[in-house]
């Protein structure tokens, strides 16, 4: 099968065969994940001493990010370079050298080849050929950049600095949500049934949170009404969302009775759930940021979450989430934002809602390659910015970047 054709006037309608299709799947692993993006590979903190590793994925390919002994985040192919197996088959650990358990070959930190074992043979005998050169056989290194605590890495030697992929918009809003030194208060991992840019598309998706998640405008944590908006990078790669809540401002343009079959009086049995404190001078209560190809930072009031989408194949892929914290908290915070914690991940009063429709939009498209999604909500033009959350712009600019790395993989119609 050759590649799709698509050579769209703009971005509002998708081809539902880009979720499940083999081929698009395949050109997706070598033009994005391993091309022109910066793909992100772990916290600073995971590894805080020399010797330190954890394991992640870029697309397919698995990877080792580990501290070497200067200090130095490196990231390196999890491969080894004489059969192929994993050298690192735990998610984290600590080690002195990275050693392949099938034959014993080991790597420095920095993915040298150091030691192969029985080299030079036994009693003369065996060993490795003639002319064998442990500098040709190390493991693949991945070019490392670090902002904010967020370790990224990029196998491509063209793409701009981290800083520069990033741009200003999307680094301001990490200055403010992550620019403290931070901790890991827990992580998920669940799979998701669906390929990995239907939950992309979600992350960006303002136009359906408070309708899906009807838990938002029951108790006023994010209504449409509110003040807010919508930037993207150039090109659309990457994006932000942001409402904050005001006590004085009027909510007539949304009645969420209009919309849900919300009771009178309906109230939480636990109200400290909500409870919290104006962590931000700004006044933000909710900002979602996408960073092209998938990746996501969320702050939900005093919730702070970093989320990895990792493909695992057209129809399935697997999330990740890190709660954090700033190590400076008092008690008192600490705790109102462990209850608010309760909000998010795979079973969260909110976002267990998201996990179930990728997989009914997987089930519902299934058999319809020939027809096309509508994201026309706002228009169907790419602003660098909306003031209006009741609008799709942040999805027709995940198409965009997706179609800027993508369209030499196609025929032009």
């Amino acid at each position: 099968m050759t590649p799709l054709d698509w050579n769209p006037n703009d971005f509002s309608e998708i081809p539902y065969a880009f979720y499940s299709d083999k081929d698009v799947y395949a050109n997706e692993l070598k033009r994005i994940f391993q091309g022109d993006t910066w793909n992100f590979l772990g916290l600073d903190c995971e590894i805080p001493d020399p010797g330190t590793y954890k394991t992640t994925m870029v697309g397919d390919i698995p990877v080792i990010v580990v501290r070497d002994e200067a200090g130095t985040v490196n990231a390196m192919v999890n491969r080894c370079a004489h059969r192929g197996n994993l050298v690192c088959i735990e998610e984290s650990g600590t080690v002195e050298r990275l050693t392949c358990v099938y034959h014993n070959w080991t790597y420095d930190l920095q993915g040298n080849l150091a030691s192969i074992a029985f080299e030079r043979g036994i009693q003369g005998k065996g060993g490795m050929a003639e002319g064998f050169d442990h500098a040709c056989h190390g493991l693949p290194r991945l070019r490392v950049e670090i902002y904010c605590g967020l370790i990224f890495g990029t196998f491509s030697n063209n793409v701009t600095p981290l800083t520069d992929y990033l741009g200003h918009g999307m680094r301001s809003n990490m200055d403010r949500v992550l620019g403290r030194k931070m901790e890991i208060l827990g992580k998920f991992r669940h799979g998701l049934d669906g390929n990995w840019k239907l939950y992309m598309e979600n992350v960006r998706d303002t136009y359906h949170a408070t309708l899906l998640h009807s838990f938002f405008p029951t108790f006023g944590l994010v209504r449409l009404s509110m003040k807010g908006g919508i930037e993207l990078s150039e090109g659309g790669l990457h994006h932000l969302t942001y409402s904050m809540r005001a006590t004085d401002q009027p909510e007539s343009q949304y009645n969420a009775k209009d919309l849900r079959s919300v009771k009178d009086g309906y109230a939480l049995k636990a109200p400290e759930l909500l409870e919290g404190w104006p962590e931000y001078e700004c006044g933000t209560t909710l900002a979602i940021q996408s960073i092209f190809p998938n990746f996501s930072v969320q702050q939900l009031s005093n919730v702070i979450t970093v989320r990895l989408n990792v493909p695992m194949g057209p129809d399935k892929s697997e999330l990740i989430w890190w709660i954090l914290a700033p190590i400076d908290d008092t008690p008192e915070q600490r705790a109102m934002r462990l209850r608010q914690s309760n909000l998010i991940g795979p079973g969260g009063f909110i976002a267990m809602e998201d996990g179930a429709v990728v997989g009914w939009v997987r089930r519902g498209v299934a058999g319809a390659d020939d027809e096309k999604s509508v994201i026309a909500m706002g228009g169907r033009d790419i602003e660098q910015s909306s003031d209006s959350r009741c609008n799709e712009l942040s999805v027709r600019g995940f198409w965009q970047g997706w179609h800027g790395l993508m369209a030499d993989g196609y025929h032009a119609r």
